[in-house]
């Protein structure tokens, strides 16, 4: 079957987070024909932006389903399948931050993504393994998402690399709580068997774009290798939009999930850098 099939998880609760979300599955071309046959997973932040127009913010979606059904048919990407987790709403901040905010019209907010990603390697990721034909292994489960999202992607693939191997991080929102996660990733000593994409936009602002590349240059600085284990792109005219992010996510699936894509994998299993908050 080659026809896309999405599948909506309606009310996915969590014990650690109080409030349900929807989650949508997109699976490949094919997928199910050979039930032997298991795909890499990407999970991603702000679902309902992804594939259903009716939910998207602004009624803008980045159309993630049909780039890379096309990117698959074309044999250009490996199949995969993506799982889109619809975000909370109001307490989107306080899910997508490692931190609470010392100041400025964010203070006292945030701090909660230690839960999320409790939420998401101890409840979700098991029902997808266990109702998909998933490859479950961390070499083969990527974690993405833009801007708030694309933070809370960079605390939790480098807090949990026993888990994720593969980061898509578009226009991170680097600056919460005076840049705190350039300074964590600036802390680990390790070249962590992550593979990065990593992107702004230079009509974002100059700020952000220096934090963003300040980022970068840690990054290598620390062992990572240009467009093998990071993608460092900056898109001349784009700004801190949905339409800006669907437009470049098909160069994020071709980094990400090559055909015949290397396996990501260290000698010996990587622990957590941090443990999760209680």
């Amino acid at each position: 079957m080659l026809k896309k099939q999405i599948t909506m998880h309606e009310n996915f609760g969590s014990a650690y987070l109080g409030a349900p979300r929807n989650v949508l599955v997109y699976t490949p071309p094919g997928y199910g024909l050979d039930p032997s046959r298991r795909y890499p997973v990407l999970y991603m932040h702000d679902g309902q932006n992804l594939m259903n127009p009716e939910d998207a913010f602004g009624g803008v979606v980045w159309g993630v389903d049909e780039t890379a059904q096309a990117l698959i048919l074309t044999e250009q990407i490996e199949p995969l399948i993506i799982v889109g987790i619809y975000n909370s709403g109001e307490r989107r901040i306080d899910e997508y931050t490692p931190v609470a905010s010392a100041g400025g019209r964010m203070r006292g907010r945030g701090g909660r993504a230690d839960q999320y990603g409790r939420m998401i390697i101890e409840e979700l990721k098991p029902l997808i393994d266990r109702e998909y034909l998933t490859k479950p292994e961390r070499e083969y489960t990527a974690l993405g998402g833009s801007s708030l999202g694309g933070l809370v992607s960079l605390h939790l693939g480098f807090k949990r690399p026993d888990v994720f191997s593969r980061l898509a991080v578009l226009s991170p929102s680097v600056w919460w709580a005076n840049n705190q996660i350039i300074r964590e990733v600036a802390l680990i000593a390790d070249h962590l068997p992550l593979k990065i994409w990593l992107d702004i936009g230079r009509s974002e602002g100059s700020r952000i774009k220096h934090q963003v590349r300040a980022l970068k240059e840690i990054l290598r600085a620390n062992g990572w290798r240009n467009d093998v284990d990071l993608a460092y792109y900056e898109f001349p005219e784009a700004r801190h939009t949905e339409a800006a992010w669907a437009a470049r996510f098909g160069l994020v699936l071709k980094f990400l999930f090559p055909v015949a894509a290397p396996v990501l994998a260290p000698q010996n299993a990587p622990t957590p850098i941090l443990h999760f908050q209680s």
